[in-house]
């Protein structure tokens, strides 16, 4: 993929949905939430006709405090997941991101009180629609010496998400696709904020 990518989504939207473009604004995925499902379930798409689905996410539990998040291919085939990392995930977002049942990527939200500016600025009537323009939350990948891998940080805009994905080393064609899809499900679960 040619980076950075560009994440963007309706934050109105009734069925979650995210739009991956690449540096040139070529679509390379489409996410789609469905809606009204006890477990979180989510697939990722190669564009938004939706005919070739590229991965799906599926939680482990119904309630999703420590869910974790597995990433599969469409012919069954298990390439990691995402967990996030329960009372921790209160003041900061934090996840890990395993394969094997190792985990080889932390994801962690770089400024917690973006967060917390976020949504006491967003309480305040008119104002709070502005939101948007003032706070940006930024997500890092690290490996688990800490060595920081791809970075996620919000771009200024007006109800819609948008966020610029930024690869800061070399990785492999896995750790890309699961650091990419551990980003997606962050953003799925944490939208609301900022």
């Amino acid at each position: 993929m040619q980076y950075p990518l560009q994440l963007s989504f309706k934050l109105l939207a009734l069925a979650p949905q995210i739009y991956v473009r690449d540096a040139s604004g070529q679509v390379r995925m489409y996410v789609k939430q469905k809606l009204m499902k006890l477990k979180e379930q989510v697939t990722v798409f190669a564009d938004e006709s939706q005919t070739q689905p590229l991965y799906y996410i599926a939680a482990n539990k119904v309630i999703d405090w420590s869910a974790q998040y597995n990433f599969s291919t469409p012919d069954g085939t298990q390439i990691g997941a995402v967990r996030r990392k329960g009372m921790r995930s209160l003041w900061r977002a934090h996840y890990e991101i395993v394969r094997d049942g190792h985990v080889v990527f932390n994801l962690r939200e770089e400024n917690p009180l973006a967060k917390v500016g976020d949504a006491l600025f967003g309480q305040i009537p008119v104002l709070g629609m502005l939101a948007g323009y003032v706070f940006h939350p930024k997500y890092l990948v690290t490996r688990p010496d800490g060595t920081p891998a791809v970075r996620a940080t919000k771009q200024s805009a007006l109800w819609e998400g948008k966020y610029a994905v930024d690869r800061l080393t070399e990785l492999t064609p896995e750790e890309e696709g699961l650091s990419v899809l551990s980003l997606l499900m962050l953003l799925l679960l944490e939208r609301r904020r900022g």
